[in-house]
C-alpha cells in the first residue's frame, strides 16, 4: 500500500493538469481576474510565465556602457577621438546611428575652432506580443506601457537630449500614439553636470499597439580638445497592470 502511494505521489502530471497549474501561477501572480484583464484566446501558459511580461524591461541592454546615475557621470579622457560606440559597450539590441549638426551662430568662440555638433541616435523596436503580451489584453484592457530613461546634462548646448517614443499599429509604421520631450527643461538648474530623467507613460491609446519605438538622441561634440558626449542610461519600457 506504501509504494503505491509513493508511486501515486511521483506520478508526473498529465499535460492538461500541468498547463492548469501554470495558469492558475500566472492568474495568480498578476490577479487577472480581479483586475478584469481578459484572457489570451490560444494560451501557452508556461511561455507567459517564463516571459514575465508584466514590470518587465523589455529594452535590451538598457545600460550598455555601465554608468551609474547614483555618482557623477564618469569624466571623459582628454583627446578622445571619436570611435565606434560599439566599442564603449555592450549596445547589442540598438541600433546607432550619427547625424550632423549645421554649424550655429555664436558657436565659435575668438581665437578657437567652432566644435562640431551631431547627434548620437539609439533606438529599439519592441514586439509586445513577442515579450508576452496578448491582443485582448492590449486592444481591450490596454495596460499601462511605461518609458523611462536618464541623460546626463552635458552642457555642451542649450539642448543636449531628445526622447521621441511611438506605440506602433500591427504593420511596425502607422503610429497610435507619440511622446517627446527635449532636454535640460527650461529653468532647469545647470550648475553641475547632473543626471536627469524623464518618464512618461501611455494609457487609454486605444486598440491596435503592437509595437513601442524608442528612441533617444545625445549631443555629441567635437572639439581641438577630443570628442565630449552625452550619455544616457537606465533607458526602460514597461507594462503594468493598474490596481
Amino acid at each position: 500500500m506504501a509504494s503505491q502511494q509513493l508511486r501515486a505521489q511521483t506520478l508526473p502530471l498529465s499535460p492538461g493538469a500541468q498547463e492548469r497549474s501554470w495558469q492558475q501561477q500566472f492568474e495568480g501572480a498578476w490577479e487577472l481576474g480581479r483586475r478584469g484583464v481578459p484572457l489570451p484566446r490560444d494560451p501557452d501558459w508556461k511561455a507567459l510565465c517564463e516571459r514575465k511580461p508584466f514590470e518587465r524591461n523589455l529594452l535590451q541592454n538598457p545600460n550598455p556602457e555601465g554608468v551609474n546615475i547614483s555618482e557623477p557621470a564618469p569624466r571623459q579622457p582628454p583627446n578622445s577621438p571619436r570611435g565606434p560606440l560599439e566599442s564603449l559597450g555592450n549596445f547589442s539590441g540598438w541600433a546607432i546611428s550619427t547625424e550632423a549638426l549645421p554649424p550655429q551662430a555664436g558657436d565659435k568662440k575668438p581665437g578657437s575652432a567652432a566644435p562640431r555638433l551631431s547627434w548620437c541616435i539609439k533606438q529599439q523596436r519592441v514586439d509586445l506580443l513577442a515579450e508576452g503580451l496578448w491582443e485582448e489584453l492590449l486592444d481591450s484592457y490596454q495596460p499601462n506601457i511605461t518609458v523611462m530613461d536618464w541623460y546626463e546634462d552635458s552642457r555642451l548646448a542649450e539642448t543636449v537630449y531628445q526622447l521621441h517614443v511611438r506605440l506602433l499599429a500591427a504593420d511596425g509604421q502607422t503610429p497610435l500614439r507619440e511622446f517627446h520631450h527635449q532636454g535640460p527643461e527650461h529653468g532647469a538648474s545647470r550648475e553641475k553636470k547632473n543626471w536627469c530623467h524623464v518618464s512618461h507613460v501611455f494609457h487609454g491609446y486605444g486598440p491596435g499597439a503592437r509595437y513601442v519605438h524608442f528612441q533617444h538622441r545625445t549631443l555629441d561634440a567635437e572639439t581641438p580638445g577630443g570628442l565630449c558626449r552625452t550619455r544616457a542610461t537606465d533607458s526602460s519600457v514597461s507594462v503594468q497592470l493598474r490596481d
